[in-house]
């Protein structure tokens, strides 16, 4: 009976993973990639105000490389948000610090019907690099207008948000392309000027 309790006493630090006598390994820390900040300034957007606060918080909660937040002043700002009369348009990213992008928020989309929040959300994914996917689910924030004015979804999907980590995990400002195109999201379909 004796030996039973000497044994069982001796189980019990190596089940709770500790040993008697000798200090614990731990692992190492993980080494933390540097995120990008990406600065925003939304003075000349009006009513979209908080529609890019909501799609912003919903970027910044989905994604582990990139952060966007407010500029400390308007000339700093990475990318702009500005209201517009027409239909939303967008620089196609991914912007660096340093970049000069421009989310044109158009009303024409709103008086169509479509979700505030799901389009400054959508149109901050293209500053962010992803393009359109019309044909996609509603639950894809990149399938923008084609889930019809019924979708307000405006949370990427976990493999949208992947791929904005892939685009800027590892990334600095000196890494950034040097060329960018505009997309016009109109319901004909993704219309693309020339790269500036």
């Amino acid at each position: 009976m004796i030996k039973r309790i000497f044994a069982v006493a001796a189980l019990i630090p190596a089940m709770l993973g500790t040993a008697s006598g000798a200090a614990s390994a731990q692992p190492a820390p993980k080494a933390t990639a540097a995120v990008v900040t990406l600065t925003y300034d939304a003075s000349r957007a009006g009513q979209w105000a908080s529609a890019i606060t909501r799609g912003v918080q919903n970027w910044n909660a989905a994604v582990h490389n990139v952060h966007l937040q407010p500029a400390t002043s308007a000339g700093s700002a990475d990318f702009v948000y500005v209201a517009t009369p027409g239909w939303p348009q967008t620089t196609l990213g991914p912007i660096f610090p340093g970049g000069r992008g421009q989310v044109r928020l158009g009303q024409e989309a709103v008086d169509e019907g479509y979700d505030v929040t799901r389009i400054a959300a959508h149109e901050t994914g293209h500053i962010l690099g992803l393009p359109d996917h019309y044909t996609g689910p509603c639950s894809e924030l990149m399938s923008g207008h084609g889930p019809g004015t019924a979708c307000s979804n405006a949370k990427p999907s976990a493999a949208e948000a992947a791929q904005v980590d892939r685009d800027y995990a590892g990334r600095t400002a000196a890494a950034r392309p040097s060329r960018h195109q505009v997309v016009i999201d109109v319901w004909s379909g993704p219309v693309r000027s020339a790269a500036h």
